[in-house]
C-alpha cells in the first residue's frame, strides 16, 4: 500500500512541474524575419513583401513577419547569413536568386552554396523571365538582333538570372550581347534602360513596368520557360526552342532548370525540425489563401506553388544531370 501511495505522489509530483512549451505556442510574441538577396523594389523583394503580408497569420502564435533586404553577392550574403550569422531557432528564411542553385553546380567559387544541404520551406512561383529590347531599337527577333550588332544589357551579378540568360543568348545563340555590371538588382537596371543608358535586359515579366507593356516601350525576345506569362504575346519564343541543336537544347535546359523555382523560400538547415514543419505549412496554406493570391493578381505577379519537398526534388535533379552537359554548361557559365 505504501508503494502504491508513494508511486501515486510520484505521479502527482510529475504532472505538476512545468511541460516545455509546445512548438506551436514557440512564435507567440516572436517576429519573423524574410530576408531578400537584393535591394527593395525588385521582384524578389515584391514577391517577399507579398508573403510577409499574409504568411504571419497562418503560424500559430501569429508572429509579425517583416522584410530584412541584405543585397550582395547575387543573393549569396543573405543565404550564407541563415548558417553565420542569423538565429537558427526559426525566426528567419530567405528569398534568393533561384540561378545560384544552376551555380553552385556551376561555378567552383560558389560550390560551397550547395542548396541541397538547406531546409527548403517552398516555391511561390516558377520563374517567367523574358529577355528584351528597347521598343525604339526597332528589334524584335533573334535574327534582327544578330544583325544589328553588340547591344549592352544589365547585370544585377553573376549567378543571377538575367546573367545566365544573357550568356546564353552570347554564347549558344551567337548574340553579341555586352554585360553592363554594377546593378544592385533589376529595380536599378530598369532605371538605367529608361535613361538608354542599357538596351535591354533580361529580368522577371512581372516585375516590368506596366507601362512598359501597355505603351509597348520594349520588345521582348525570348523566355526562360515553356509556361507563358499573362499578358506575353505567344510569339515570344522559349529560349530552349531556339537552340540550334538536341544537345545546344540539353545544355540550355539544365541551365534554367533552377527556374522551376523561381521565388524560392529556404532556412537554415540548423532549424529544428519540428519548427521548420510549422514554416513549410504556415506557407502551403498561404499558398492556399484567397487574399494571398488576391494580393498576387493586383500585383501581376505569377503564381505556380511548389512545396518544399517538391523544390528540393527539382534542386537534387539539376545535380542529377549528364556529366557531359553539366562540363558545357560549367563553360558558358565560366566564359
Amino acid at each position: 500500500m505504501r508503494i502504491v501511495m508513494l508511486l501515486a505522489a510520484m505521479l502527482a509530483a510529475g504532472l505538476a512541474l512545468p511541460r516545455p512549451a509546445a512548438a506551436a505556442d514557440f512564435y507567440a510574441g516572436k517576429t519573423v524575419t524574410i530576408l531578400v538577396g537584393f535591394a527593395a523594389g525588385g521582384g524578389f523583394d515584391i514577391n517577399a513583401r507579398t508573403l510577409a503580408r499574409h504568411l504571419g497569420g497562418h503560424i500559430p502564435g501569429n508572429p509579425a513577419v517583416i522584410v530584412d533586404n541584405m543585397p550582395g553577392a547575387s543573393s549569396a550574403t543573405a543565404i550564407l547569413s541563415l548558417n553565420n550569422k542569423a538565429p537558427t531557432d526559426g525566426t528567419v528564411i530567405d528569398t534568393f536568386n533561384f540561378g545560384l542553385i544552376g551555380a553552385s553546380l556551376l561555378r567552383p567559387n560558389l560550390a560551397m552554396l550547395d542548396l541541397r544541404k538547406y531546409a527548403w520551406i517552398g516555391s511561390i512561383s516558377e520563374d517567367l523571365t523574358v529577355c528584351y529590347v528597347r521598343a525604339n531599337l526597332g528589334l524584335k527577333t533573334i535574327a534582327q538582333l544578330k544583325a544589328h550588332g553588340p547591344v549592352h544589357f544589365g547585370n544585377a551579378g553573376l549567378g543571377t538570372s538575367d546573367d545566365l540568360n544573357e550568356r546564353i543568348l552570347r554564347a549558344v545563340l551567337g548574340l553579341d550581347i555586352r554585360q553592363v555590371a554594377g546593378y544592385a538588382g533589376s529595380a536599378q537596371e530598369r532605371l538605367a534602360i529608361e535613361r538608354g543608358e542599357l538596351d535591354g535586359d533580361c529580368g522577371a515579366w512581372s516585375s516590368l513596368p506596366d507601362d512598359w507593356i501597355v505603351q509597348k516601350k520594349i520588345s521582348p525576345i525570348t523566355r526562360s520557360g515553356r509556361a507563358l506569362p499573362a499578358g506575353l504575346s505567344p510569339d515570344v519564343p522559349y529560349i530552349g526552342d531556339l537552340a540550334p541543336n538536341d544537345r545546344a537544347r540539353s545544355i540550355i535546359n539544365l541551365l534554367v532548370a533552377d527556374g522551376q523555382v523561381g521565388r524560392p523560400f529556404i532556412a537554415s538547415a540548423a532549424v529544428p525540425k519540428e519548427r521548420l514543419k510549422i514554416l513549410r505549412d504556415a506557407f502551403d496554406a498561404t499558398m492556399k489563401d484567397p487574399a494571398f493570391r488576391a494580393d498576387l493578381d493586383k500585383l501581376r505577379l505569377p503564381f505556380s506553388p511548389k512545396t518544399g519537398e517538391q523544390a528540393l526534388d527539382t534542386v537534387n535533379a539539376i545535380y542529377a544531370a549528364p556529366p557531359d552537359i553539366i562540363a558545357a554548361a560549367k563553360k558558358i557559365v565560366t566564359q
